[in-house]
């Protein structure tokens, strides 16, 4: 019960930091009626309705995780900060792949699907943001295409 507070308070917390953040948001004159600065408060506005619901209502017995969840998470969070880190220089295509594979793996270990899976998404969600969206994502690093 404490443990859902004290979880709940820190969420709040970092809620309203990043809508404060988000608030710091420059706008160009060129930009849409609602601005780069909706979504991101909409997020923070979310995370700390969540927040207060989990400091005022906790969960009476809460069951925390065993140690391999704990190992599962770490691996997770250690994966996608060395995917943030790999796809300027390995550009989109390479590093999604990898990241989008053990992250599969982790949740089904079977090799090929999640080989499959990592290949998948990540051409997928190339074509869909560079095509679709139009974003101006590289997908390889210069000079191997």
């Amino acid at each position: 019960m404490a443990s859902d507070r004290i979880f709940g308070l820190v969420t709040l917390f970092v809620a309203l930091a990043y809508i404060a953040s988000a608030t710091q948001i420059q706008t160009s004159f060129l930009s849409d009626p609602v601005g780069p600065k909706a979504f991101p408060i909409m997020i923070g506005a979310v995370a700390a309705i969540c927040a207060l619901v989990m400091i005022l209502k906790p969960d009476p017995d809460p069951d925390w995780p065993v140690m391999r969840t704990w190992g599962a998470l770490a691996i997770a969070v250690i994966v996608l900060i060395c995917y943030a880190y790999a796809l300027k220089p390995l550009g989109f295509v390479i590093p999604t792949a990898f990241a989008a594979g053990i992250l599969s793996y982790q949740i089904s270990p079977r090799p090929k699907p999640a080989l499959a899976s990592g290949i998948g998404l990540s051409v997928g969600l190339f074509i869909l943001f560079k095509f679709v969206l139009g974003l101006g994502l590289v997908a390889f690093p210069k000079g191997w295409f």
